[in-house]
């Protein structure tokens, strides 16, 4: 499937922004299941300097700098992307051995993913020590389970649970709070599952991208089609299956078919669309528009 994303971020300033120093991280991978065909990033006003490097995590960022006085930022996103669709496993691990594993710490993969099993500025350690979402956890990875089937019924259930709630929650919410309140966005739900999985020594990380706008005939619209989406990868085999708990989906590489990874990191700090420093302003307003489209081959 070819899928066209249009990604626009616009500010509004109460007064003018003398210089403006930014990060955009809108450029979507290449790999996993996916091949990025295009990208174009559009900024207004034009940077002063302008330079793409790649994260610790192997995501494309882009760095600019406004130096001139301005009221308004736009920045237009637009890529063109094939995916494939994603397999299901066919085997499984006990979680207990990953788990062991984890803790020795003695091979090159365990060393790879000690920063997916520890606190991070999103996931905190508060979350990581609740007895209550430990307890959560527990009902889905049982004695003797295994991973991944524990990873899909812990996905399963806070689907089940949960209300998608647009509104109820903040950028910065804790995870605790969005867990006690079963309430939240898709950041919320992958910063839960991410909190219940770490809380166990396990790993997660946390994935940003897009959904297709128009699934196909009889199947329902997915939630979070109309803004950046984020859901959660767990390891196996030295691969990383994809599972979204807000729609219910998971597969090798992506959830679905029309799932369009962008970035991935611990949390939602590591992978932010768009953030920076600025001289000036005042209050803003911001507006996104996402959108994404079925193209012709």
């Amino acid at each position: 499937m070819r899928l066209h994303i249009r990604h626009l971020t616009r500010y509004r300033y109460e007064h003018p922004v003398v210089s403006s120093q930014h990060v955009a991280m809108l450029c979507p991978r290449d790999g996993f299941g996916q091949r990025r065909l295009s990208h174009t990033l559009q900024i207004d006003p034009a940077p002063a300097q302008r330079h793409d490097d790649i994260d610790a995590y192997g995501n494309r960022r882009t760095h600019f700098a406004i130096a001139q006085p301005h009221t308004e930022l736009d920045v237009l996103a637009e890529s063109m992307v094939e995916t494939q669709p994603p397999a299901q496993p066919t085997d499984d691990q006990p979680w207990e051995a990953l788990q062991h594993q984890l803790q020795r710490g003695a091979d090159a993969t365990s060393r790879v993913l000690q920063p997916y099993t520890m606190a991070s500025p999103h996931v905190g350690p508060d979350a990581l020590g609740d007895p209550a979402l430990r307890a959560y956890t527990l009902q889905s990875l049982v004695p003797g389970g295994g991973w991944l089937d524990g990873c899909r019924d812990l996905a399963t259930r806070l689907h089940r649970d949960w209300t998608y709630a647009p509104g109820s929650t903040r950028v910065d919410t804790p995870p605790l709070q969005a867990f006690r309140q079963r309430a939240g966005v898709c950041q919320d739900y992958a910063h839960v599952m991410i909190a219940a999985l770490r809380a166990l020594g396990l790993p997660a990380r946390y994935v940003s991208g897009y959904v297709w706008n128009e699934p196909p005939p009889g199947q329902p619209r997915l939630l979070g089609a109309d803004a950046s989406h984020a859901w959660v990868a767990v390891p196996h085999a030295g691969r990383w299956f994809h599972l979204d708990p807000t729609n219910h989906r998971w597969g090798w590489d992506r959830p679905d078919e029309g799932f369009v990874t962008l970035a991935f990191g611990r949390d939602y700090g590591d992978v932010s669309p768009l953030r920076g420093t600025l001289q000036g302003g005042g209050a803003h307003t911001l507006e996104v528009a996402v959108s994404v489209t079925a193209a012709r081959p």
